[in-house]
């Protein structure tokens, strides 16, 4: 009998050598960086380390200048044609970012529409759902974030943390295999900041697989599967949030780690 072959499943996010400047300033030197399915991974660093450049390259928001970055084994704006990467169109690449839901610091909700308009225009507007499919998917993912009793609420009557959770049951409206949150806590008060957390841990909880930038410590510690923590555009340590958190071998981690810990 031959033996079986066990090979491990390809990553969800797979980071090759990524490098990306504005102008003179080099902001990615050389990422490489795998995220398997199902798996969080929370990015710590300063300010200016590259840490939301890198999750906006990865839904090609911003275009790499060198490497390689796949989603699902796809190049997000780019197709492969007669050996070569082609740009895609802008509506092509938007119809690939299906894959991906993106939460950022400020909830970009839009003021006319009421919660599950916010939710349901992607669905509907760029991928071509029915409405009544959109609006019941619309209304199971307001209660999954907390805020079925909200769905006829605008923006302005929503609290911060309220529009964070829209924000998020809208990225998960286009059933994304990726999340990426952008510091989304930053822009909230402190007292609003456990409700959108505890929304992010529930994600976690159930398998979704999360790229999330933030400095919220506690956050790695409870729900991440790994820690990534980068300095001057390159990832410095990763590893376990016990080992990365509790025992970081590198000076510069341990460094900014002693102004949360």
């Amino acid at each position: 009998m031959s033996a079986l072959s066990h090979t491990a499943p390809e990553p969800v996010v797979r980071a090759r050598n990524v490098h990306k400047a504005f102008d003179r300033l080099e902001v990615l030197r050389g990422i490489d960086l795998d995220v398997a399915a199902g798996e969080t991974v929370v990015v710590l660093g300063p300010s200016g380390s590259g840490k939301s450049t890198f999750l906006r390259c990865i839904n090609h928001l911003e275009a790499i200048d060198r490497g390689s970055i796949e989603v699902d084994g796809e190049q997000i704006g780019y197709a492969w044609r007669n050996g070569r990467l082609d740009k895609l169109s802008e509506r092509a690449t938007t119809l690939q970012r299906r894959k991906i839901g993106m939460v950022f610091q400020q909830f970009n909700l839009y003021p006319h529409m009421t919660a599950i308009e916010n939710i349901v225009e992607a669905p509907i507007g760029v991928h071509g759902e029915k409405r009544a499919a959109a609006l019941e998917h619309a209304r199971q993912l307001l209660d999954r974030v907390g805020l079925s009793a909200k769905a006829d609420s605008y923006p302005a009557q929503l609290s911060g943390g309220q529009q964070q959770r829209v924000a998020i049951a809208r990225a998960l409206a286009i059933r994304p295999r990726l999340m990426l949150f952008d510091e989304p806590t930053s822009a909230l008060d402190p007292e609003l900041v456990g409700e959108v957390l505890s929304t992010m841990k529930d994600l976690a909880g159930q398998g979704m697989t999360m790229i999330v930038v933030t400095h919220e410590i506690g956050f790695a510690r409870e729900a991440a599967d790994r820690v990534v923590f980068m300095d001057g555009g390159h990832i410095v340590e990763e590893g376990r949030p016990s080992d990365v958190l509790g025992n970081p071998s590198h000076p510069r981690t341990r460094a900014f780690l002693s102004r949360f810990i």
